[in-house]
């Protein structure tokens, strides 16, 4: 796909991280919206599983706004988002996804992995993608869109590939909601 879609893929990545509205992505955004994942799935903020699931969003935070140079409390700019997506995570390929991305997704799928075998089921990946305002309507296809070994559970693998596949514009899978 083109750039087009990569680049609109940001833009609304920013825009639903932004949860205050005020065109910046501060520490603050992504505490909130791992609380909200947090508070879709009924677990207690206290908990170990939340608690790494808030931990990931921050440090991923931490570790973009400090390559922009903003440091940890600063502030990303739309533009400065952008670059340092660009640069930390797109340009270095699997390498950037698993050093930023899959942090977060391994510890959302602690979370979501409620029966302990370490992979997302479909009715756990649905979860998932309610609390993130994804229409239940598509979680069935988007299961098996990202299911790449049919086996019925998700992998971080398959899940940061996924992530990987859609912010590139490979892949139409609905993974970033309202």
């Amino acid at each position: 796909m083109t750039t087009a879609v990569k680049n609109d893929r940001l833009k609304k990545r920013f825009e639903k991280w932004d949860v205050n509205g005020n065109g910046r992505i501060e520490k603050s955004d992504l505490e909130a919206e791992a609380g909200r994942i947090i508070k879709a799935f009924g677990e207690d903020p206290a908990s170990p599983q939340a608690r790494a699931v808030k931990d990931s969003f921050v440090a991923m935070y931490e570790y973009l706004a400090g390559k922009a140079g903003t440091g940890p409390n600063g502030a990303l700019s739309e533009q400065q988002f952008t670059e340092v997506i660009e640069a930390q995570i797109f340009s270095e390929g699997d390498s950037g996804f698993d050093r930023v991305v899959r942090p977060t997704i391994a510890a959302i799928v602690g979370l979501c992995d409620t029966d302990g075998d370490g992979e997302v089921n479909q009715q756990e990946f649905g979860k998932w993608l309610a609390a993130i305002g994804v229409e239940s309507s598509a979680v069935a296809s988007a299961f098996r869109a990202i299911d790449v070994n049919g086996n019925g559970k998700l992998t971080v693998d398959e899940l940061v590939h996924a992530v990987r596949d859609y912010h590139l514009g490979k892949s139409d899978v609905p993974l970033l909601g309202k």
